[in-house]
Parts: structure tokens; sequence; C-alpha cells
């Protein structure tokens, strides 16, 4: 469990009393060394937030795809392979952590990131991206793809395109966005949509960090595709960097674990 770094808060909440006791309009007695004390909290560095994901046995189905399959037309392209890892591995380095919360409103200048089609699969599988990012979906391929998802922060349908073209798509809402081709049933990737410009993977040992964090209070968040959504509240504050650590089971019930993705998918009201 984190133990929260409260100084911030609670120079802030004495703050709060002695301005109200001020009923002349000047500084009550002591206001000014509080007032100080909180300018010093609002201008301390940022931190590091780091951590680790646990998780003990493998989440992830088997994905099964003949090498040529019988829709191929035209040229034939060799379907890539995945890298030789761990299963436990693989899994630890799935799992997308991100911060939510007021203090984390600050969003980056809008970026453009890149999910291309090699080999009849998407490379990266995988991508995060901060709300306001563009993806873009360049085709390596010498056969057509189009490129579409349904997911409810962001729907679109990009049309068939040939080798050497590339189509993009801006996000504007925070979600699980899952992406397809109407061509290849077997290609599928998923693209995190973050609320802030905090956000990391962990690696294959687990270990994860989200550098420069302002001071404030947050929520992370550790989301993995097969086990859902997992919340830890912090606080950020000077001279305290917090470590969160989560531990990733497969849940018993799968069908409330579903339910409970399609609601958090969309993030609405956050």
């Amino acid at each position: 469990m984190t133990v929260p770094h409260r100084a911030c808060l609670m120079v802030l909440a004495a703050y709060s009393v002695l301005s109200a006791a001020g009923a002349d309009g000047r500084p009550a007695s002591g206001e000014t060394a509080s007032c100080q004390a909180a300018q010093s909290c609002t201008d301390a560095p940022s931190q590091d937030i780091t951590g680790t994901i646990q998780i003990k046995k493998k989440l992830t189905k088997p994905s099964v795809t003949a090498s040529i399959s019988i829709y191929q037309r035209g040229t034939a392209v060799e379907l890539g392979k995945d890298d030789a890892l761990d299963p436990l591995a693989y899994e630890r380095s799935r799992v997308v952590i991100y911060l939510e919360g007021p203090a984390a409103s600050a969003l980056p200048k809008p970026a453009t990131f890149s999910m291309q089609q090699i080999n009849r699969r998407f490379t990266p599988d995988l991508l995060v991206v901060p709300v306001g990012a563009a993806v873009a979906f360049p085709n390596m391929d010498p056969i057509f793809h189009n490129i579409f998802s349904l997911s409810k922060p962001k729907t679109f349908d990009l049309g068939s395109y040939d080798k050497g073209e590339s189509r993009s798509v801006t996000f504007t809402k925070p979600g699980i966005v899952y992406v397809y081709c109407h061509l290849h049933p077997n290609m599928e990737a998923t693209i995190v949509v973050t609320p802030t410009r905090w956000y990391a993977r962990s690696d294959t040992s687990g270990q994860f960090r989200i550098p420069n964090v302002p001071p404030g209070q947050y929520t992370v968040v550790a989301w993995h595709k097969a086990a859902g959504f997992f919340r830890k509240t912090i606080i950020v504050g000077p001279g305290h960097s917090p470590t969160v650590d989560f531990f990733i089971p497969i849940d018993d019930v799968p069908q409330r674990k579903v339910a409970m993705n399609m609601k958090d998918e969309s993030m609405e009201g956050r």
C-alpha cells in the first residue's frame, strides 16, 4: 500500500482556515507564513512515480491464424511472428499505467504517433497516446488494408489503401480503442488514449516509471487488456516520490469483468 505524503494538503488546509479569520480584509495572524508555505508547495519540484506490476498467471489467450488464409488474394504476405518472450514477461509488458485527477489536467502539444501495417499485422499492436494525439496508419505491405474501429471513444473507417499510403486519425476522447482490418480478420490492435500526458508501460520485469509529475493528488490507473482496470490514489508532495505496486489477478467471474471493462472503456466524466 502507498502511504501518501500529506504535507502540501495540510498546509493548504491551514491556509484556508487562517484566510477565513481575516475579517478586515488584511492577512490574519500567521496567514503570511502559511501563504508562503502554500506557495512553496505549488512551486515544489516534480517527482517521479515508480512501481511494479505483479502478474502470477498467463492472462492472454493465444491467437491462432493460418499462415496463408483462404481470403488471401494476389501477393502472398507472410504473417509476422511474436517475439519469443517468457509468458509472464509478455503479460507484464502489456500493462499501461497512467494518471487521472484534477491535478493531472495539463496536456501536451498535439503529437503524431504511428501504427504500421507490416506482414499482415499491426506494429506496434499496443500503442499509448494522450488525448489530442493523431495516429498514422501507414501500409507497408504489398496488399490492400482497410483499418477501422467501432469503439465508443473513437469510431472510424479508413477505407482500402495500398502499399506506401498512410491515413491518420485524431483521438479527442480518452478511452480504449480496438483497431481491426476489414480485409484480414487476424489483424487487431489496441490504442489506449490517456486523459493526461503522464503515462508509461511496464517493462518485461514489471517495472514502470512516470517522470516529472507535479505535486498534487492523483489516481494511478493500471490497465491490462485481459484483466481490466486497477486504481490507486496517491499524493505527490515535496521530496516524496511515491511507489505504487499493482497485483493483477485473473477475474473468477469473466462476465462481471467484461461488463466493468465496457463501462470503463469510454472513461466518461474523467
